[in-house]
């Protein structure tokens, strides 16, 4: 004799990429999801040309794009992000916070946008609904 076991539901690990040109900003966010039991940061990229490779490479569930990065900008990690990782949850996280900037994210595909200088913990709160 056997019994069925429905198993319970467990939480969904979540594989996320941070790509922001800010050594600081990279740990601050890596320090504040590390707390997150079901999110796992599988890569960190500096410019725009390591971001698109890194994503291509792991195929993240979530990535924290900045905008201004050396190498052109973050528009264009979004708009490869968009065209071949449709599922992909993309975070702007940005300084650039001007209500243009905001619906240019906004309409290229981003999910959220969010100001570094007074919204930084919102994104936690998205990963943690997420």
């Amino acid at each position: 004799m056997y019994k069925i076991i429905k198993p319970s539901q467990s939480l969904r690990i979540m594989n996320l990429v941070i790509s922001d040109d800010s050594p600081v900003v990279r740990v601050r966010l890596s320090h504040m999801i590390g707390e997150l039991k079901n999110v796992n940061i599988v890569g960190e990229a500096e410019d725009v040309q390591k971001s698109i490779e890194i994503i291509e490479e792991l195929k993240p569930d979530i990535v924290i794009l900045d905008i201004s990065m050396p190498g052109g900008s973050g528009l264009d990690v979004l708009k490869n992000i968009r065209e071949k990782f449709l599922h992909t949850t993309v975070i702007i996280l940005t300084n650039y916070s001007f209500p243009q900037y905001r619906k240019i994210c906004m309409d290229s595909g981003a999910d959220y946008f969010f100001d570094k200088s007074n919204e930084f913990d919102k994104v936690v709160d998205v990963l943690k609904d997420l």
